[in-house]
């Protein structure tokens, strides 16, 4: 990979990670362009460096609103932290339930059966990602009906849509939690810095399965081709600048972001998912 894909993939990941856009239906279209292979132990590595970025750049992002929320008292703090467990509880037992249903449903739990190659399909992909412009557009219409107050049902509400996000490539996850908070008339900001703190949350799975990934490459001897002795320097060198790219890209995302839900400009974002559908389909 030379330093213009590189840059390219951190960019389009920082960007279309935290933007309601979903960032791994770019990141495959940008991938397939480019003529790289998702699955190799170099990508795999990248991926995982910039994830990170793009979580750092939330935490730094909203650190000070967070304090604000959810450090300004004992009792705040309890509340809020029990919305996130609530919310998180759920994305798991939708989630998970709905991978491990789809699993058996589509292989008979056959072994070596990787439900993302499933939903890796242009198709399934341009699906998801027109569902979620619809329920933009829907939210954005629904914004007058603001209610000021995120209830642990609501929270769960929220959690619950997230789940749904987990197996469908394509289907943004941010764009989804957030069009369902403001769907029940929790205000814009408030569902912003929900929808991210839940990101924070569930981030360190997303790491974790895919350093797992990465491990099993290096245990399969994959990463043979590179140099001896200087396999993983090769690897973490440009990583780590993709991580830093990612990170920068992620707050530029996220400014933009904030400011087009002040100005009543979200359901941009739901009419570039649906241009997006068609894109992805022509490309795959």
């Amino acid at each position: 990979m030379n330093f213009l894909q590189l840059f390219i993939l951190s960019v389009v990941q920082g960007f279309a990670e935290l933007l309601p856009v979903s960032s791994s239906a770019h990141v495959i279209v940008a991938e397939k362009l480019m003529g790289l292979d998702p699955t190799s132990p170099e990508l795999t590595m990248l991926l995982v460096m910039l994830h990170t970025g793009t979580m750092f750049a939330v935490i730094v992002y909203f650190w000070k609103s967070w304090r604000a929320t959810y450090f300004s008292s004992a009792t705040a703090f309890r509340s809020n932290v029990l919305l996130l467990v609530a919310a998180t509880a759920l994305t798991g037992i939708v989630g998970f339930g709905l991978l491990k249903g789809i699993t058996h449903i589509m292989s008979k739990d056959a072994p070596g059966f990787e439900i993302e190659h499933l939903f890796g399909n242009a198709k399934l992909m341009a699906a998801a990602l027109a569902a979620a412009g619809v329920l933009i557009i829907v939210s954005s219409r629904l914004q007058a009906r603001e209610s000021g107050t995120l209830s642990i049902g609501k929270a769960m509400v929220i959690g619950a849509v997230q789940g749904l996000c987990l197996p469908f490539r394509g289907f943004s996850r941010s764009g989804a939690t957030i069009s369902a908070g403001i769907a029940m008339g929790v205000p814009q900001r408030r569902a912003e810095e929900f929808s991210f703190a839940l990101a924070v949350v569930l981030t360190p799975a997303v790491l974790v399965k895919e350093g797992w990934r990465f491990y099993q490459a290096v245990a399969n001897g994959s990463l043979d081709h590179l140099e001896h002795g200087n396999s993983l320097l090769q690897l973490i060198g440009p990583s780590l600048l993709g991580m830093l790219l990612s990170f920068l890209a992620g707050l530029l995302a996220l400014r933009w972001l904030s400011r087009w839900l002040e100005q009543g400009r979200w359901h941009f974002f739901g009419a570039y998912c649906l241009l997006a559908s068609l894109v992805v389909l022509y490309v795959g």
